[in-house]
């Protein structure tokens, strides 16, 4: 059965969604997934057809979510719903919605320095589908500072602080870079890289996202075959 995929993109034009967006699409439809891109969010009004998806990616920052399109969403991956993205459209994106910030695991807060900081990748978990094969590498960008669910998996940090600034009086941390995390029967994959297309267009950024899009598309036939079911995770009446 041919999987499908909705990418939405929008918001602030300093990240590059409609790029980005063209960049996803490229990588899904080489997987051979049928993609419908839109630069609207209503199309997550429509419950039922985000249901239906194997994928959701979200290309947004800064604007709000309606509260019931992010629970249309969040029931979405629930059941099975892949939901991937990168840092200018998905972390960064409708961070007044809780809802939102703990489907996806984290949450941007800083870039001490701005653009241009020069920093090393850090591959945790090379043993990883996602990871194997892939080395450290350097990036040239903005670097994150995020706060992150304990509870994902965490694929790649970076280390901080490389930019002195207020936060430096701190211990120095290993800040997430990539990570997944479970929703219900739904993958979910994050990657903080992507500040412009250009950082993501590439190298081992490039593959790392390649593969946690479609990683990420598998979520509901994975669940499926290990013999979970949606009603393994719901409880009536519980609510972010």
């Amino acid at each position: 059965m041919t999987r499908k995929a909705l990418i939405t993109w929008g918001g602030w034009d300093g990240h590059e969604p409609g790029k980005v967006a063209d960049l996803f699409e490229s990588i899904l439809a080489a997987d051979g997934m049928v993609v419908e891109v839109q630069s609207t969010l209503e199309c997550f009004a429509d419950a039922e057809y985000l249901r239906s998806l194997d994928l959701i990616v979200p290309v947004w920052t800064t604007p709000k979510i309606e509260p019931d399109h992010a629970v249309n969403v969040s029931e979405a991956v629930a059941r099975g719903t892949g939901l991937a993205g990168c840092h200018g459209g998905m972390c960064g994106a409708f961070r007044e919605n809780v809802l939102w910030q703990f489907m996806t695991g984290g949450n941007w807060v800083a870039h001490p320095g701005g653009d241009g900081v020069d920093y090393m990748v850090e591959i945790t978990d090379p043993d990883h589908t996602l990871t194997e094969g892939i080395e450290d590498f350097e990036v040239s960008s903005e670097q994150y500072y995020l706060h992150v669910d304990p509870a994902t998996d965490i694929l790649a940090t970076t280390e901080f602080p490389i930019v002195h600034w207020y936060h430096s009086s701190n211990r120095s941390v290993d800040m997430p870079v990539a990570w997944t995390k479970r929703w219900g029967l739904g993958r979910v994959y994050y990657n903080a890289l992507g500040h412009q297309v250009n950082v993501i267009d590439h190298g081992p950024a490039l593959e790392m996202i390649r593969r946690g899009l479609i990683w990420a598309s598998h979520g509901r036939e994975a669940a499926l075959a290990n013999g979970e079911r949606f009603e393994d995770y719901a409880a009536e009446g519980t609510q972010c």
